[in-house]
């Protein structure tokens, strides 16, 4: 059968987009996600009209709008992230971290996988997708309450540990690892990471005008995540030490203001679909991805569940839910399809370990927005000042419940954490899709 072309793939996939989007407006009664509805338009897609060969000339594109998503979170990464409950904060993230280890042992006897293998599935437990959380919160007038405001303030640290086990797990069993630069490419990649920083603070004391064009915004967010994939750390936290660096200079470019928001917007529900694609039948079929998934669902719920016990008393007292905390946390969402799909083209795990993986974030996904649904429906909701914080997140369009809003020009470029958890005037406009 002959290959279709570039414009009938991006017609097919522009057809399937909007069909998930005309169906996630309809599922979202069920808080099903867009994220997943994509996904299932993608697995039609591939085991039909267009396998993922096809669309492999386009998949740089598609994580394109990946890549500006870490970015969006490195820029949101500043020294004043944990002015507000800071040891909450660090016993969460710690706890999300911490918690899923105690799965490796039954992944490496029970499944016999390979020590990069089980890092990588404990990575994509220990993620979270807690973009969909704070939008559910938002439209249910509950950001504004302590629970949501301590979300807000983990949502940005909960995944940095677990990036740094995707990319210790590429570096330990990716199929290019030893063909590559190896551990010295790390530690060169280490390195130019901090001359990278010693230069941003220079700059900056300085007092030159840096360069905060569109076009110089795109060179340091591709040569970023390029500089951390021929060193072995993953384009991923490539991209985000990008943003990192940008957050450094303390510009307030405006022109982030819609070029940002446009590369996700666009390719990250193409990017949805690609990894539905990635699905096989065949791999549903096999006993083991169903095993699989189950047990990394149970590690997930546990993992998640143990969370609470980073909510003390005096939180409580406070008037932090501890259940909606744990609730909030349990959706794996962008993050562990994100692993998952990096690990599979690294080489670290196979199409049915891939499925495993799928499955568990999208249940995952659905189960803790509906648990939150239905915890938020017991307590007592704010007025709306949600609305304004979110600016167009608290009523999102049709089938776009896990997409970026557009970000306000007043909000700058990284916007302040500090003002994510103070005064939470522009809260998850960069973590939407987180």
């Amino acid at each position: 059968m002959q290959s279709p072309t570039v414009l009938t793939t991006l017609l097919i996939l522009l057809v399937g987009l909007a069909l998930a989007r005309l169906s996630a407006g309809r599922l979202a009664r069920w808080a099903v996600p867009a994220i997943v509805v994509e996904l299932l338009i993608g697995f039609g897609l591939g085991n039909s009209v267009l396998p993922f060969d096809a669309i492999k000339p386009l998949s740089g594109l598609t994580e394109l709008g990946v890549l500006a998503l870490f970015f969006q979170v490195g820029l949101e990464v500043r020294g004043d992230l944990l002015l507000s409950r800071r040891g909450t904060i660090l016993r969460l993230v710690a706890l999300s971290c911490l918690a899923p280890l105690l799965g490796y042992w039954p992944l490496t006897l029970g499944f016999g996988m390979a020590p990069a293998t089980a890092l990588l599935c404990l990575a994509c437990v220990a993620a979270t997708g807690t973009g969909v959380t704070l939008q559910l919160l938002a439209q249910r007038g509950a950001l504004h309450t302590p629970s949501g405001r301590l979300l807000v303030g983990v949502s940005v640290l909960d995944d940095l540990p677990a990036i740094g086990l995707l990319s210790l797990s590429v570096a330990l069993g990716g199929s290019n690892w030893n063909r590559g630069p190896g551990w010295p490419g790390m530690l060169l990649g280490l390195g130019a990471a901090a001359a990278s920083l010693v230069v941003a603070n220079l700059w900056r004391r300085r007092g030159s005008p840096a360069p905060n064009s569109p076009l110089t915004v795109l060179i340091l967010l591709i040569g970023s995540a390029w500089m951390g994939e021929v060193s072995g750390l993953t384009s991923l936290l490539g991209a985000l030490w990008g943003g990192v660096l940008f957050n450094r200079l303390n510009l307030e470019c405006k022109q982030l203001a819609g070029l940002l928001p446009m590369l996700t917007g666009v390719f990250l529900p193409l990017y949805f679909i690609s990894v539905g694609m990635r699905i096989q039948v065949s791999t549903l079929l096999d006993s083991q991805a169903w095993g699989l998934a189950l047990l990394l669902l149970a590690l997930a719920v546990v993992s998640k569940l143990l969370c609470g016990f980073g909510v003390s008393a005096n939180d409580r007292r406070a008037g932090i839910d501890r259940w909606q905390v744990i609730y909030g946390l349990m959706p794996r969402g962008l993050p562990g399809l994100v692993f998952a799909s990096t690990a599979l083209a690294a080489g670290v795990i196979n199409g049915v370990q891939f499925s495993a993986l799928v499955l568990m974030v999208s249940c995952t996904t659905v189960v803790g927005l509906l648990l939150l649904e239905r915890r938020l429906q017991t307590q007592p909701r704010t007025s709306g000042a949600d609305a304004g914080a979110f600016a167009g997140l608290a009523a999102p369009p049709e089938g776009c419940a896990d997409q970026p809003p557009a970000i306000e020009p007043k909000a700058g470029a990284a916007g302040s954490a500090a003002s994510l958890l103070k005064g939470l005037k522009q809260p998850g406009q960069m973590l939407s899709s987180w």
